[in-house]
């Protein structure tokens, strides 16, 4: 099982930018696709953005985030990135790092996770 920690949390103002880092205890790029995940208090956990580092594209964004964060990743540091610009209120939460098989979809009940790191956007 693939061990996955996030960094890169924090609080910033509105209008602000992060980047949030997922470091995976192995090499996982070539049969796993990873995705960033948020849960905001009293709300579900949701897919923010989601990407296949071994595979050509196979980017997912949810609208809510489209155009102000970008996936990435670097295989040979086994880490994916999320880059987060203009960031907004709403964009606050708990954000997660997920691994799983490709093939998986999306959904919130398979892979593994890691332990989350904070976002606060607020004035």
């Amino acid at each position: 099982q693939v061990q996955l920690v996030e960094s890169g949390g924090g609080l910033v103002q509105p209008g602000g930018s992060l980047r949030l880092s997922c470091a995976a205890s192995g090499t996982i790029f070539s049969i796993y696709a990873v995705g960033w995940y948020r849960q905001a208090p009293g709300k579900q956990r949701e897919l923010v953005a989601g990407i296949v580092p071994g595979g050509s594209g196979g980017l997912k964004y949810a609208d809510a985030v489209k155009g102000r964060f970008t996936i990435s990743s670097d295989s040979a540091k086994n880490t994916v990135y999320l880059q987060m610009n203009s960031l907004k209120i709403e964009d606050t939460a708990v954000y997660y790092c997920n691994a799983r098989r490709i093939g998986s979809g999306w959904d919130i009940h398979k892979g593994s996770w890691g332990q989350g790191t904070q976002v606060t956007v607020s004035s």
